[in-house]
């Protein structure tokens, strides 16, 4: 199967079909994550935003997520750091 090999869960996957957030980190995730590790994240990213009360009125809540986002695809190469509660898989 052609495809990318998704560095969080490991699998061969059609890629996302495209970049879901702009710029530099949304070409990223196209290349290295699958479409079932996105979703993953995209339920983790809700409890993440309510857990730490980010404002996105505070430019710095844009960088807390993001790194977040990051830490929990795996594209930094390490485990993800978490809230409590917020299951990673």
């Amino acid at each position: 199967m052609s495809g990318i090999d998704c560095v969080r869960c490991g699998r061969n996957s059609a890629p996302l079909a495209e970049r879901p957030v702009p710029g530099e980190v949304g070409r990223e995730i196209v290349e290295k994550i699958c479409p079932a590790c996105w979703a993953e994240w995209q339920n983790a990213e809700v409890m993440v935003i309510n857990e730490l009360r980010l404002n996105f009125m505070d430019p710095k809540s844009i960088d807390i997520l993001t790194q977040h986002m990051r830490e929990f695809l795996l594209l930094d190469g390490k485990g993800p750091n978490l809230p409590p509660g917020i299951p990673t898989s």
